[in-house]
């Protein structure tokens, strides 16, 4: 199964970006959902994670100005971001992760999407 992130570009610092993450199927419903990021030259990071419930974890980097959310009936998970910072610039992903605290993905890599934070 492959995840599909949408919704990056370009924004100026302090702007806010939604990114949407869609898959077909009844597996994703049931999934723990996360969001990561990896920036040219450095390791994947992860972002955030929501569970088929709606419970969620923030990486204490983003905390504050990201949230995440999921349609399970649109079969979607949302990062909405705000106060974008220029550091936040990467390529953000989404995969099913194996728990809400715990960010190790179970899927293989889908496409992700370019977000471009200008100073």
């Amino acid at each position: 199964v492959q995840l599909q992130a949408s919704g990056g570009g370009l924004v100026q610092a302090g702007g806010s970006l939604r990114l949407s993450c869609a898959a077909s199927g009844n597996i994703f419903s049931s999934a723990i959902i996360a969001w990561y990021r990896q920036d040219p030259g450095k390791q994947r990071e992860w972002v955030a994670a929501i569970s088929r419930y709606g419970g969620t974890n923030i990486a204490d980097s983003v905390k504050g100005r990201f949230t995440i959310s999921r349609d399970n009936a649109k079969n979607t998970v949302y990062l909405q971001m705000n106060s974008l910072k220029p550091e936040d610039t990467a390529v953000y992903y989404c995969n099913a992760a194996r728990g809400v605290s715990d960010p190790r993905a179970l899927w293989s890599w889908g496409r992700g999407t370019l977000v471009t934070v200008s100073s």
